[in-house]
């Protein structure tokens, strides 16, 4: 069942898909997932998969552009009257899908922290569920970046037949102990807070401890030689003889912007979620793993991204049957995924329209 319904001051369209069993064991009753649906309903179908804290909101309006607004509209080099693109909140997020901000059933308040933990697989599993409830059932490609880009690749594995494609950006087979030190510099930031209250603030507004996340992975997420080219250890204003530069003016201007529009608690679920990824968990072990994807495999790797590592992601297409490996040029580093849609978005294009064969969605 498929309903619209107000969130957040604006019309949500959300799938209920029922009782979603997580790899833990435990159970969300009635769950549901928002979703974003572009395109001719009788098209091939591309599932996106939004990153960290993306929305279902790829595509957006022309007054709201989505995230991935300059990749995907009529047009673009994703182009939706050639496609139809759906886009799902994953559980766990906070944009209408079933997550920690949500009703606990058992209790009629909301989750906060006792929503179970959840995984990538989880994540993709509740998508299956949710496409099922749309009527579609073999998909032409998924396609996402960073956390995305984790989902791109479990549904390859969860489900070999599914799919034609698979693109994969800034994304490797399993998250880095070095991407893992991060999210726990995040979290800890978050934990810490004392406005957190063990998940009960009032509004993430006043968690301060999302913001230091948020400014933490930006770190992570743009290049040194990106912020050197772009502040020059500008000074922005003195106060009291202290020098406030424009590089720390941008990172609180950004932790502040999210928390603004992102919840708390469901950044922890998200950041403990991409700690769990890894392909080879009760697959023998990432190699093995790779070997098994069915579908065609694009990786698209970014210059300076820390967090996944562009020769990282290019042995594991070289592992591939079917992998194809792409390295972009870029300052933005693993932000890349997000921008410059101009050096990319043609080999997108391109490997979409490679085949004459192409798999058509039930609506």
């Amino acid at each position: 069942m498929t309903k619209n319904v107000l969130y957040g001051g604006k019309k949500v369209k959300k799938v209920e898909i029922g009782t979603l069993v997580l790899e833990s064991g435990k159970k969300i009753p009635h769950a549901e997932l928002a979703y974003e649906r572009r395109g001719p309903l009788d098209a091939p179908v591309l599932l996106i998969c939004h990153a960290l804290t993306g929305s279902q909101y790829a595509v957006g309006t022309d007054q709201e552009p989505g995230w991935w607004g300059g990749l995907i509209g009529r047009g673009r080099p994703v182009d939706t009257e050639k496609y139809q693109v759906i886009t799902f909140n994953v559980i766990g997020g906070c944009y209408g899908s079933t997550g920690p901000q949500s009703m606990n059933p058992e209790t009629s308040k909301p989750y906060r922290m006792d929503f179970p933990a959840i995984t990538i697989r989880d994540m993709v599993h509740a998508e299956r569920k949710a496409l099922d409830k749309l009527g579609i059932g073999k998909i032409k490609a998924v396609i996402g970046g960073s956390l995305g880009g984790m989902q791109a690749l479990e549904w390859g594995l969860l489900y070999p037949d599914d799919m034609e494609q698979i693109f994969v950006l800034a994304s490797t087979p399993y998250y880095s102990d070095y991407g893992i030190a991060f999210n726990e510099i995040g979290i800890a930031a978050i934990e810490n807070d004392p406005a957190w209250k063990n998940g009960h603030y009032r509004s993430s507004a006043e968690v301060k401890g999302l913001e230091i996340a948020r400014m933490a992975g930006m770190v992570t997420y743009r290049s040194a030689a990106l912020f050197k080219n772009r502040f020059g250890r500008a000074v922005k204003e003195t106060k009291n003889g202290v020098s406030v530069f424009e590089t720390a003016s941008y990172l609180r201007y950004q932790g502040k912007k999210l928390s603004a529009r992102f919840d708390a608690n469901s950044y922890l679920y998200l950041l403990r979620a991409m700690n769990t990824h890894d392909i080879g968990v009760g697959r023998g072990g990432w190699k093995k793993a790779a070997a098994r994807y069915k579908a065609e495999v694009f990786a698209y790797s970014f210059e300076h991204d820390l967090l996944f590592p562009p020769e990282e992601i290019e042995t594991f297409a070289r592992t591939v049957k079917h992998g194809e490996y792409f390295f972009i040029p870029t300052e933005y580093g693993h932000d890349g995924f997000l921008v410059e849609f101009e050096k990319w978005g043609h080999l997108i294009t391109r490997a979409l329209e490679k085949k004459d064969k192409i798999l058509v969605g039930r609506s």
